[in-house]
């Protein structure tokens, strides 16, 4: 059985969709705001199973939400992005401001870029967003 089959980030939890007109009066920052969020509990569902201690739980989380972990993740997807996806992740990436000291810049705004994308389908198009997210190369865990 595979890990995938597992994770308990399923359609259930289905936001109320966004309409085309109301997403545009959000900005990528807040997309980004709503993925970050949406990325930490696919990947703290993901590592659920099976149970293991809470540290080596919180080690695992934590360097898959890394800012270095999210611009690998970014790089994965892109292949699998429509257009529209590719344009939500350039204003993602376009809408950073400052970046943190110990992070590379092109890092920082790649990380970004795939929470917007990741904040952007789970208030549209939570299908899309499941299909994506499932292609994430997670460390698997022991």
């Amino acid at each position: 059985m595979s890990m995938r089959s597992t994770i308990p980030f399923r359609s259930e939890y289905k936001s109320a969709m966004i309409s085309p007109e109301e997403i545009n009066r959000i900005s990528p920052a807040s997309w980004a705001y709503v993925g970050d969020a949406v990325y930490e509990l696919y990947v703290r569902s993901f590592y659920l199973m099976p149970p293991k201690r809470s540290r080596n739980y919180h080690q695992l989380v934590v360097g898959e939400v890394r800012a270095e972990s999210q611009a690998r993740h970014l790089k994965t997807l892109e292949p699998y992005l429509t257009d529209e996806e590719l344009e939500i992740v350039r204003r993602g990436r376009n809408a950073t401001f400052g970046t943190p000291k110990r992070l590379d810049r092109e890092i920082y705004q790649q990380a970004t870029s795939l929470e917007t994308l990741i904040g952007y389908l789970y208030l549209t198009d939570f299908e899309r967003l499941t299909e994506l997210l499932e292609r994430l190369e997670l460390q698997e865990s022991s």
